[in-house]
């Protein structure tokens, strides 16, 4: 009888986004852990897992989309119950982080949100935290762990450059504060050059935004509008339509998170974009889509990374050493 306990992967998928948790399942060549979960009349969630959890290496992924306060507890939950069942460490996959663009004060007397998540998850018992395009790098540190800051832009540039080989490129970033992506992922796509618009916005009205003007060159060119969130749509549609009026040939839109709120898809599909690309890290349901949108498959990415976690491997090494 050996001494040397055996490894045991499980994965195990809130209910937000099942399809995600099936896709990386396959990638796996592991099936999702069946659970029993539903909430009782006041609207408290139970959840209880069919299988022994005990010693194992556990995966709880959720995406936090709308309604995302229940979506954030029932993972909480998740983990805590995976605590108590002996779980041996716990991984938390969220591919789209929630609260992440509460990371810091602008003014006095305000929560700093996205902390208070990574809080949490550590007092629930989780071990490490697993996501992909946080909003801001440094959420990073509020989790005392472990974090595995995944990467979209090579998924999402590859599918550009294949698609629109041969046309001449400018990325374009929403405003001055992603200039620093728009410049990898023009070295992505072989040295184009880049330009920003510039913009203002009222902080005390969120999601409102006033597109000045166009700093780089953009006449005649395909322009890539870059970010990593899309949620009212009113900062890249604005962009887009600020390109067309500046010459540009085409615009397309390409960003991780496709949070779509409210009447986002018809600001879209009514912008000067040509195409808009998202990956599935959020469901993107089918009253939410319009014409011209294209969601590529973040889970072989997650798979990856979840092998390599699990395998006590290089998480870095699956972005040159970039993440």
């Amino acid at each position: 009888m050996s001494a040397t306990p055996k490894k045991s992967l499980m994965l195990f998928s809130g209910r937000s986004h099942p399809e995600l948790a099936d896709e990386v399942a396959k990638h796996l060549d592991v099936t999702v852990t069946p659970q029993s979960a539903y909430e009782f009349a006041n609207g408290e969630i139970f959840v209880r897992f069919e299988e022994s959890v005990r010693g194992c290496d556990a995966f709880v992924i959720q995406s936090h989309c709308e309604p995302i306060n229940t979506w954030v507890m029932e993972q909480l939950i998740m983990v805590d119950a995976l605590k108590r069942a002996s779980a041996k460490r716990i991984t938390v996959i969220m591919p789209f982080y929630p609260y992440a663009r509460q990371d810091k004060k602008h003014r006095g007397r305000e929560p700093i949100s996205a902390r208070l998540i990574a809080d949490l998850f550590k007092v629930a018992g989780a071990d490490r935290i697993m996501t992909v395009d946080l909003h801001t790098a440094q959420i990073q540190g509020f989790f005392d762990g472990p974090v595995d800051h995944l990467l979209a832009m090579r998924l999402l540039a590859d599918y550009v450059g294949e698609k629109y080989a041969g046309r001449d490129i400018t990325v374009v970033s929403p405003d001055s504060g992603r200039t620093k992506l728009a410049e990898k992922w023009a070295d992505t796509l072989g040295g184009c050059p880049i330009a920003f618009i510039h913009k203002t916005r009222d902080p005390l009205k969120p999601n409102e935004v006033v597109a000045n003007r166009v700093v780089g060159d953009v006449r005649g060119r395909l322009c890539v509008v870059i970010d990593d969130m899309v949620d009212t749509g009113g900062t890249i549609a604005k962009a887009a339509d600020q390109l067309r009026a500046e010459g540009a040939a085409d615009v397309i839109i390409a960003a991780t998170h496709g949070i779509l709120s409210n009447d986002a898809p018809k600001k879209l599909a009514a912008s000067g974009a040509s195409e808009a690309i998202f990956t599935n890290t959020l469901p993107i349901p089918e009253e939410k889509q319009f014409p011209g949108l294209k969601v590529l498959s973040i889970a072989p990415l997650l798979a990856k990374a979840i092998h390599a976690v699990f395998e006590d491997g290089s998480v870095t090494s699956l972005f040159d050493g970039h993440a």
